[in-house]
């Protein structure tokens, strides 16, 4: 079989949980893949170590306080360095870029994942916020531009997987895994008072401090959700949530005629990473193997919605549609940001949430423009509702 040429990977995020096991898929495939250009938020010790290593194209800092910092510290090294969020959205037209992975965390990553799709950029998308926020504007422009969204996230992943040879087959159903977070079982009561130490404390997948705070309150399975229903053009009612504890089945496809595929395997980021870069093929690891011995029992249980209820609302805002999850997923970074510094408390993420999409402006059909407005205000909702 002829050797591929490497493709050249920008990773929007590389400092972040995604973004640094991307690096290690990077360095385990070295004739495969090429970091092209590395960008961070604010991390700019890390990112320029990252560089270092790496030594990519270009980088950006989005924090532009820390320009000179990273410009100083790569001037000799032939790379190029750039700051701010204009920057971020303008390197993704790179030439060198063959696959733009956006592991940015939240609405962040939408404006540069729309530029890289008018670029003719493959997306391999770890930001399901991108899709939670302007699924509709997003999977328009990918069909346009002939543009293919590679789904990062393990049960997106895992249903990409299982697709695969199937795509002119009817899908009946998909059933999303979730773990059920640190709180599986718990009352409203026995939440009242957790702290946000219990709550990072995830079970079974090592994240970043966002996401495993929406795996907590089950949210993340909400976006999860609002994510499948665009990468894979279904129903509401085709999509199913249940409770897998053990996290070895990571989704699986109904059939029409009833038969399923689950794709399953041990909880590891890189997998996914690696397929979404690397797509049609496999290419061979030395990742741990599963061993079913390991796991006799594999079990599973219904959500509970009315004890988390994000995940309901998260149904209620995908049936509403237009700017509705817009608004949800606004308000949910502003809550989780609240839960983190002991502003709120757990069970009042909800309440701050539904608060903020009650009272957000809603429209029906909205563009790129009015998405941005609408994040605006239910985040401006959400902080009010502290106050």
């Amino acid at each position: 079989m002829e050797q591929e040429e490497t493709r050249g990977i920008a990773i929007l995020g590389s400092t972040g949980s995604i973004g640094t096991q991307a690096l290690e898929v990077i360095s385990e495939q070295p004739d495969r893949f090429r970091a092209e250009v590395l960008t961070a938020g604010r991390n700019a010790d890390l990112l320029i170590e990252q560089a270092k290593r790496y030594r990519p194209n270009a980088v950006v800092i989005g924090d532009e306080a820390q320009y000179q910092k990273v410009s100083d510290a790569l001037w000799n090294l032939d790379i190029k360095t750039y700051a701010g969020s204009e920057a971020l959205e303008q390197v993704v037209e790179m030439e060198g870029v063959d696959i733009v992975l956006t592991a940015l965390v939240g609405f962040a990553g939408l404006k540069p994942t729309m530029r890289a799709i008018k670029a003719g950029k493959h997306i391999a998308l770890a930001n399901k916020e991108t899709l939670v926020v302007a699924g509709e504007l997003v999977t328009k422009a990918a069909r346009e531009a002939g543009v293919n969204l590679y789904p990062v996230d393990s049960e997106h992943s895992a249903i990409f997987q299982c697709l695969v040879g199937e795509f002119h087959n009817p899908i009946e159903k998909i059933y999303l895994t979730a773990s059920g977070g640190p709180f599986r079982g718990k009352t409203r009561t026995e939440l009242e008072d957790v702290k946000k130490e219990q709550a990072l404390k995830h079970p079974n997948w090592d994240m970043g401090a966002k996401i495993t705070i929406d795996s907590a309150t089950l949210m993340n399975k909400g976006l999860e959700v609002i994510e499948a229903k665009w990468l894979f053009a279904l129903r509401p009612d085709q999509i199913d949530v249940i409770v897998h504890p053990q996290s070895i089945i990571h989704s699986i496809v109904q059939f029409e005629d009833g038969s399923m595929k689950a794709q399953m395997g041990l909880p590891d980021m890189k997998l996914p990473i690696q397929y979404a870069l690397a797509y049609p093929e496999r290419l061979k690891t030395d990742f741990p193997r599963f061993n079913f011995m390991d796991y006799p029992s594999l079990t599973f249980e219904q959500a509970d919605t009315s004890t988390f209820k994000n995940l309901a609302l998260a149904y209620e805002v995908m049936e509403k549609g237009g700017s509705a999850p817009c608004a949800m997923n606004a308000a949910n970074e502003i809550a989780v940001e609240a839960f983190l510094k002991d502003q709120i408390g757990f069970l009042e993420i909800n309440e701050m949430i539904n608060h903020s999409v009650q009272n957000t402006a809603f429209s029906k059909q909205p563009s790129l423009e009015d998405y941005l407005e609408i994040d605006k205000e239910a985040r401006q909702k959400a902080r009010e509702w502290i106050n």
